[in-house]
């Protein structure tokens, strides 16, 4: 084939490399593995002088629009660890934008909403039908392209914010410590913060459903400000919408005869535990404030775990973390269980320590399952 062919087969959702290496998702629909396999949240990051290099002088939205871009971070990690999963990298404020809110990425700020929604007349402002594959497609184009450019090695996984968390961030205008703002409007303007869960449901599931047309072989949806919620406003404000997403898009794709495995990850909201493993994700992520072994009663076996080493704990000597991390496996089992860390990795760990982590994991896996 010509370098043309080539260039217009690697941008064709279809005819993707096989897979050889299939272990996170026979973990994450509870199968036997060899080994526990291991990804990290934010592992294609700033941890890493390549990434850092790479994204240098370039605007942070600018590249989570090149697909090339987007492909060459995702895969970074690959080439210095033997990760089993990889994660497209994006961020989960592109659906706010397609919805027409501006985001722009501050340095030493993060993510800035210059307009953020202030009023429930400001919902006006907002994209009732959102063209997906028009408005995200750049999104679709990256997962494809990295679909064959990972030759099979791991599963590549795509990825959503949840409609609570995108919710806050367009209220707050950016990160927040107390979300007061937007936890204002779930007590004062309870139908307008349904009215707008609901709008951000709509898109998240078509935008789900464009990265499983496009390749992706799992999904993960990020509730990251679950915690700022108390138990009776998750019922109400995160719940119903963290179902309704999965059971919509597993819907769509039973139609297709297909299924891909649905990971939920709501940090730091312990009380939801019992809930979220009977809300039709294949897996529950957990950060590190949850015990494996109270983990693993309360969700009785109906789900996978995955998490949920502190990721401070990468700060520790190299053979502290090899402990850790064999305590981590005793209290989950090695069944239903895709081992991670609490949260993303910080920008100022070292990548050795990261290695070692991987390697820790496979290696007690290994040597526990054997003992079985």
């Amino acid at each position: 084939e010509t370098w043309r062919d080539a260039y217009i087969n690697d941008r064709l959702p279809k005819d993707f490399p096989q897979l050889k290496n299939d272990t996170f998702l026979r973990a994450a629909r509870g199968e036997e593995t060899e080994h526990v396999p291991v990804w990290c949240m934010r592992q294609a990051g700033r941890y890493l002088p390549e990434f850092r290099e790479f994204r240098a002088g370039k605007d942070f939205f600018d590249t989570c629009r090149s697909p090339e871009a987007c492909c060459e971070l995702t895969l970074q990690p690959l080439r210095r660890f033997p990760f089993d999963a990889a994660i497209i990298f994006s961020d989960i404020l592109v659906v706010p934008q397609a919805m027409g809110m501006d985001v722009q990425m501050v340095a030493g700020k993060g993510p800035t909403f210059p307009e953020p929604l202030k009023e429930p007349e400001d919902l006006q402002r907002l994209q009732v039908k959102v063209d997906v594959e028009k408005e995200l497609g750049y999104v679709f184009k990256a997962i494809t392209l990295t679909r064959h450019k990972i030759e099979g090695k791991v599963p590549l996984i795509g990825f959503t914010g949840a409609p609570w968390t995108l919710m806050s961030y367009m209220i707050e205008g950016g990160g927040s410590n107390t979300h007061s703002k937007a936890k204002r409007w779930l007590y004062r303007h309870p139908e307008a913060s349904h009215m707008l869960l609901k709008m951000l449901t709509d898109v998240v599931v078509e935008y789900l459903l464009g990265q499983v047309a496009a390749g992706a072989q799992a999904l993960q949806v990020f509730e990251s400000h679950a915690g700022i919620l108390g138990p009776v406003q998750f019922k109400d404000f995160s719940l119903p919408y963290l179902r309704d997403i999965a059971r919509r898009v597993k819907d769509k794709l039973k139609e297709k005869g297909q299924d891909v495995p649905m990971i939920v990850f709501a940090k730091d909201a312990h009380y939801g535990l019992e809930d979220l493993s009977q809300s039709y994700y294949e897996v529950v992520g957990l950060d590190w404030t949850i015990d494996p072994r109270s983990a693993r009663e309360r969700t009785g076996g109906r789900v996978s775990l995955q998490g949920n080493m502190d990721p401070c704990a990468l700060y520790s000597p190299k053979e502290c973390i090899s402990d850790i991390v064999r305590k981590m496996l005793e209290g989950f089992g090695t069944r239903g269980y895709i081992a991670n860390l609490g949260h993303g990795l910080y920008p100022d760990m070292d990548p050795e320590n990261v290695g070692t982590f991987v390697e820790a994991v496979h290696q007690h896996s290994i040597q526990m399952n054997k003992q079985v």
